[in-house]
């Protein structure tokens, strides 16, 4: 049996920068060299991440908490478990080795004859838990998503970063397109840790928050021992970006 070369494939960026639509052409592509499993953000069933779900808090005698998918509950049921989301809800040190125990799980049931491509799980939710939600320092953050990269070394994975150049101008368009999205994203970065230290205020003090995000991510990447290249402004011009993904996996893929 043949052994495939770089199994996963992992788009990251900034909101607005264009990882949906690159992360989907990607797997598109892949699919010339056989099977892939693309799993974009949202999905709510992700085999390497806990979207959507949360550590219940009541067990029988003797039993292990369980890991439950919030989306199989709704009214006061699913308010009552909020608390105990996975993400938003655990404090750190409970969160942590979950995380890590998932893509641990990942790695060692991942299909050997396919390529997986996601989208914004290695630095995107890292971030957004340990230094928006809990506003850790870099070196923290840095720590955790360099375990995550140890873990799945054996997938020889590849990092496709999406470098947003003009963060507050993506933002406007994005937003004019997604009623209502702004209203939930500044809050959260602006009511979180991270936000509270700066005095992060309204739509400057979100743009503030991700153009910080953004540089850690990028000096984070450099350090990781994975495979990675940076895709300048890709939303400025899709097929410019198409072409470069399509080098970039020409000289990946043997």
């Amino acid at each position: 049996m043949r052994f495939l070369k770089h199994r996963l494939f992992m788009i990251e960026g900034l909101p607005c920068s264009g990882k949906s639509t690159l992360s989907a052409y990607t797997a598109r592509h892949l699919e010339a060299y056989g099977s892939v499993c693309f799993v974009d953000e949202g999905t709510g069933d992700h085999p390497a991440d806990y979207e959507f779900h949360a550590l219940a808090p009541a067990a029988p005698a003797g039993e292990k908490r369980r890991i439950v998918s919030l989306a199989q509950y709704s009214g006061e049921a699913l308010e009552a478990l909020l608390p105990y989301k996975i993400y938003d809800g655990l404090p750190w040190l409970t969160e942590q080795p979950l995380m890590l125990e998932k893509w641990q799980r990942f790695v060692e049931s991942a299909n050997t004859d396919t390529r997986y491509v996601f989208n914004c799980v290695l630095l995107q939710n890292p971030m957004c838990e340990t230094m928006m939600r809990f506003g850790f320092p870099e070196r923290a953050s840095a720590e955790h998503i360099a375990a995550i990269a140890e873990i799945i070394k054996p997938l020889e994975p590849v990092v496709i970063y999406l470098r947003n150049n003009d963060i507050a101008a993506s933002v406007r368009k994005a937003s004019a397109e997604r009623p209502g999205w702004l209203d939930a994203v500044i809050p959260y970065h602006t009511e979180g840790a991270y936000g509270k230290s700066i005095g992060a205020e309204g739509f400057e003090g979100y743009i503030r928050c991700l153009r910080e995000r953004q540089e850690r991510e990028l000096r984070i990447l450099a350090e990781l021992p994975v495979r990675s290249c940076i895709l300048e402004d890709p939303q400025k011009d899709w097929d410019a970006a198409r072409m470069y993904i399509d080098r970039l996996l020409q000289q990946l893929i043997p």
